[in-house]
């Protein structure tokens, strides 16, 4: 089921609240929790029942785990803690890598890297004596809590429960209910009238397209840029504004990633909690590793880090490189800082934004050929077409690619509207985290929202899945 769906707002989400609060109201605290486990599994299983068991089997496995390592008197918890590491990381790695392992080749389930990456934090931190034991009951809403099941963001243990356990959090709040559909219809807007409309020009240029010259290039790679962040800010909005439906604030992902002057500093604000993850749970343990910590060391634990991060995302050879390259340019980005060398603030953010659209063009590609048709025609080598209507050729230039004609179509137009639009809304306006801050309700806003919501039920009657449901 799809946040992007009338099923999902207008039936499951309505009887979920509905049923919690009212649960919550009789003090019927633990049937509560037990009614929102059920309708997060019936959510997750809605999409394809079969992967139901694969969920239901994580979250026994790895509750049992974690009471083990937790127990007073328990011994060998450092195998435990090891043998937990090869069974989830090797859940994962068959799942995503079965087809480079010999095995044929399996559909993904859904959430799997973001269930499996959300019990490792969880059993590190039990490991490490950083969480109590809890009940099942409590263990299994952690895991399974749908606003943020299938791709985060991805939260602690200690973050996400003691909200849930707080007796003002168990009724119905109204203000955070407010909050909730002001960032789910933000994210709503992001999902079905921003990126949706870039997709149509982003798909044709890199799965129908057989050569791309200059102006269409850039603008399949531009276009994919776009639609990948609004699809991923909006499913992020979406995801902590149903939180606050239930008086949980999910902790932010996103934050103006596309205003970065350096590639360190857009991962800090590009899908934070990934980000996080990697540092607490890659980088460090890699550091730690290391004979010696020093400079050199840990630029070598950033790059693979980094590599292991690009990686996690599918088993292509584009997703190695993407790794590769964000690693490299981390690297990169801390030698200059080190050296203190430093471009204008301008410039940086123009080679920054410039290399985050030309990996992404890596990141999309089905295969590294046709990543190359798309980064051939953005330097000029599928020839360069002109904007010139009425006028189809002109003699010599042919020879050298370029190609004089009519190639501005009303579309076109649209799209560098688009490109306007989006590039004033992220310098000049305040992001999601910002926005739910300072946040009061009124009625402009919620004429806004009404407004904004009817234009995306509209666009619904095509409901497409969000693209990181494919990691």
């Amino acid at each position: 089921m799809l946040f992007n769906s009338y099923a999902f707002i207008f039936a499951f989400l309505p009887i979920a609240i509905l049923g919690y609060f009212t649960l919550n109201h009789l003090k019927q605290v633990t049937l509560g929790k037990i009614w929102l486990i059920t309708a997060s599994l019936y959510f997750y299983s809605y999409w394809n029942i079969k992967n139901l068991p694969l969920l239901l089997t994580s979250i026994c496995v790895n509750y049992f785990i974690g009471q083990l390592l937790m127990a007073p008197e328990g011994k060998n918890k450092k195998l435990i803690f090891r043998l937990s590491l090869v069974f989830n990381i090797g859940l994962l790695c068959f799942f995503k890598y079965a087809g480079l392992m010999g095995f044929a080749k399996i559909a993904l389930p859904l959430g799997i890297s973001f269930f499996t990456l959300q019990q490792i934090g969880y059993l590190v931190d039990a490991y490490e004596g950083l969480t109590e034991r809890k009940s099942f009951i409590d263990y299994a809403f952690f895991v399974s809590f749908f606003p943020q099941l299938i791709s985060g963001p991805i939260v602690h243990y200690q973050h996400l429960m003691p909200q849930i356990e707080a007796k003002d959090n168990k009724q119905f709040n109204v203000d955070q209910f407010s909050l909730g559909i002001f960032l789910f219809s933000l994210g709503l807007i992001k999902k079905v009238l921003v990126s949706g409309t870039f997709s149509g020009w982003a798909s044709p240029g890199f799965d129908e397209a057989v050569s791309l010259d200059l102006l269409a290039a850039w603008k399949t790679s531009l276009s994919y840029t776009f639609q990948l962040y609004f699809d991923f800010s909006g499913y992020t909005d979406m995801a902590i504004g149903l939180g606050h439906m239930f008086n949980v604030k999910l902790p932010q992902n996103f934050n103006s990633p596309f205003r970065s002057t350096s590639v360190i500093e857009f991962w800090t604000r590009w899908h934070m909690t990934l980000s996080q993850f990697i540092n607490t749970y890659v980088f460090t343990p890699i550091v730690r590793a290391m004979p010696k910590i020093n400079f050199r060391t840990t630029m070598i634990a950033t790059f693979l880090a980094m590599f292991i991060a690009g990686v996690w995302h599918g088993a292509g050879i584009n997703f190695v490189v993407y790794g590769a390259l964000h690693g490299l340019a981390l690297v990169v980005n801390h030698i200059r800082k080190k050296k203190k060398k430093k471009f204008s603030k301008a410039f940086a953010w123009f080679l920054t934004f410039n290399f985050i659209n030309i990996t992404y063009v890596i990141f999309r590609a089905k295969n590294l050929d046709d990543a190359l048709k798309v980064l051939k025609g953005m330097i000029g080598l599928g020839g360069v077409v002109v904007p010139k209507i009425g006028i189809k050729s002109v003699g010599a230039f042919q020879d050298f690619g370029f190609k004089i004609g009519t190639y501005l179509y009303p579309d076109d137009y649209l799209l560098l509207a688009m490109l306007g639009g989006v590039f004033w809304v992220i310098f000049k306006t305040r992001n999601s985290g910002e926005l739910e801050k300072s946040f009061k309700p009124d009625t402009k806003i919620a004429l806004a929202c009404g407004v904004a919501f009817v234009f995306c039920l509209f666009g619904m009657n095509k409901i497409t899945e969000f693209i990181y449901f494919n990691f």
